[in-house]
């Protein structure tokens, strides 16, 4: 059965006018949601590895099995495409700490970008434009061959201290560097090569939502491997009447079909990672509840029935 999962980007503080829920505040939202788990972005204010001492680690693994949350993942914000040589090494410490907080959390995948451009903040909430900028701008410093094979090379470097430990590095199809779609992930893990290196194949990624791509997707991927799997909650609210509204049409039936298929019994994990807006002001945080029970709802209902919920498609206001 695939499980559900509250990724903590989504209370982080950034997208939403409020402040950050902590990592065990977020592990009791999960539950009073229904959520079977959550997964941890390793970033501050809630979980940059190296601000957790051995008793916050203990703490959060206690916590969390008291109310019956399985830790699914540990993610990072990992740029292995770096022009710069100290920028890299950094990523890879960054990245190595994330894997030494899942020993310690006793979870068995960390996910990894090939390249992130990066988040900051501008008026205290957060953006990702001047990443963007910033990455663009490195591109006159490297070519796009060249960031391909260092992706590649950092990849293998974790995943050589990853299985150490048993644990299992997670390559999200997310650009940069890797194209929306599967088919540069798969060929990035499959030139890694390394047994302890598979997917987190993520559906809103794909850039063509037919039936029969995602099929293609899927059996693809199968061959490597699929460990995770992230849905956007902010594509989805409900109104006082109950109905479900989409703002973006994404097949997650095919998707879940296909999982299904494949005997996927793995973690499909909600996440809010942009900012939450209604005519281009910021929200609170009750309007983040609002996405994420909605989405919570569809995703609980489609999973059990193998049907789609009823949808309301709109425009998002």
């Amino acid at each position: 059965m695939i499980r559900l999962a509250l990724f903590t980007v989504t209370y982080c503080g950034l997208w939403y006018k409020g402040r950050a829920l902590s990592l065990k505040e977020q592990i009791v939202k999960a539950k009073n949601f229904g959520f079977e788990g959550i997964s941890i972005e390793t970033k501050r204010p809630v979980a940059l590895p190296c601000d957790l001492s051995k008793k916050d680690r203990k703490e959060i693994k206690e916590t969390a099995d008291s109310y019956n949350i399985k830790i699914c993942a540990v993610e990072t914000m990992s740029n292995f495409a770096r022009p710069l040589i100290e920028d890299r090494e950094n990523n890879l410490c960054m990245v190595k700490e994330a894997i030494d907080l899942a020993a310690d959390l006793e979870v068995d995948v960390v996910k990894v970008f090939a390249a992130w451009s990066g988040t900051s903040r501008y008026n205290g909430l957060g953006t990702y434009e001047f990443g963007r900028r910033i990455f663009e701008y490195e591109g006159n410093f490297i070519t796009d061959t060249e960031r391909w094979r260092l992706c590649v090379e950092g990849i293998r470097d974790v995943a050589k201290w990853a299985k150490e430990y048993g644990i299992t590095i997670a390559l999200q199809n997310h650009p940069p560097v890797i194209r929306y779609g599967y088919e540069d992930a798969l060929q990035m893990v499959k030139e890694v090569n390394i047994d302890n290196v598979k997917l987190c194949l993520d559906v809103p990624l794909f850039s063509d939502q037919s039936d029969q791509y995602i099929h293609e997707a899927v059996e693809a991927c199968k061959e490597v491997g699929i460990v995770l799997s992230h849905y956007g909650s902010l594509g989805f609210d409900e109104l006082p009447s109950g109905e479900i509204v989409m703002y973006r049409r994404i097949n997650y039936p095919a998707f879940i079909r296909e999982l299904k298929r494949i005997g996927y019994s793995g973690f499909l994990v909600s996440e809010e990672c942009s900012p939450v807006l209604e005519r281009h002001e910021y929200q609170g945080i009750e309007a983040v509840d609002r996405h994420v029970r909605a989405a919570l709802k569809y995703m609980r209902e489609l999973i059990l029935t193998d049907k789609e919920p009823r949808v309301i498609i709109k425009k998002a206001p």
